[in-house]
């Protein structure tokens, strides 16, 4: 796997998500996801809403994922 690949996994499971993928090793990867669909929703809540644009490949070819989730509005708050 690589970021190119999995940050398209994760768009395609939302409808207009800011996605950001990184890897030192194609096998460790760092994700960034900003996306409407997290309003109301806790962390936990957000990063199962991720796994499932993944599906099996968590825990596979992606042995592990860091997880940045934030709303827009969050988001801009950040990055203030």
């Amino acid at each position: 796997m690589n970021p190119a690949a999995i940050s398209q996994l994760i768009e395609a499971g939302f409808d207009k998500a800011e996605v950001k993928v990184s890897s030192d090793d194609n096998t460790h990867f760092e994700a960034l996801v900003v996306a409407e669909e997290f309003t109301g929703k806790r962390a936990l809540a957000r990063h199962q809403l991720i796994y499932k644009t993944l599906g099996t490949l968590v825990g596979n070819e992606i042995h592990a994922l860091s997880i940045r989730a934030y709303t827009p509005d969050e988001w801009r708050q950040q990055s203030e």
